[in-house]
């Protein structure tokens, strides 16, 4: 059964496109949303502090199945968003699926088809869907 927030969030979107209708303009912003995005997740780090990144390779045994490799892996984060952070990240990420949503309107695809599109392709392939 169809989810209506889907619909009903992708119907809104382009109602509130007037400056911004073109395909290019769209696209821009979806790329200027996606680096506030990243924006909001350096701050959180380098102004903040509620989270640090310990980056370094990843070690995983050669004889690691593709199975077990999650175990070996690592998020690289360490601690946790604080509310004011989390309040940033997730209104960026907001933004960021409006301008997803106003791209899926301005080429008539339908943002939920394309989600479950995403999701029955991952439910089939597995940990094979992004090898």
């Amino acid at each position: 059964m169809k989810d209506t927030i889907f619909d009903e969030f992708q119907n809104s979107v382009p109602q509130l496109l007037i400056r911004h209708k073109s395909i290019l303009d769209v696209m821009t912003k979806y790329q200027e949303s996606n680096a506030r995005v990243n924006r909001a997740l350096a701050k959180a780090v380098t102004n903040c502090g509620c989270l640090k990144i310990d980056a370094k390779k990843q070690r995983t045994p050669s004889d690691t199945s593709l199975r077990e490799l999650p175990e070996y892996m690592d998020s690289h984060i360490r601690g946790v968003l604080c509310e004011s952070c989390r309040d940033v990240i997730e209104t960026e990420l907001g933004a960021n699926l409006f301008y997803i949503a106003a791209v899926c309107s301005l080429l008539d695809m339908d943002m939920y088809n394309v989600m479950l599109k995403e999701y029955k392709k991952i439910k089939t392939l597995g940990i094979y869907s992004m090898l």
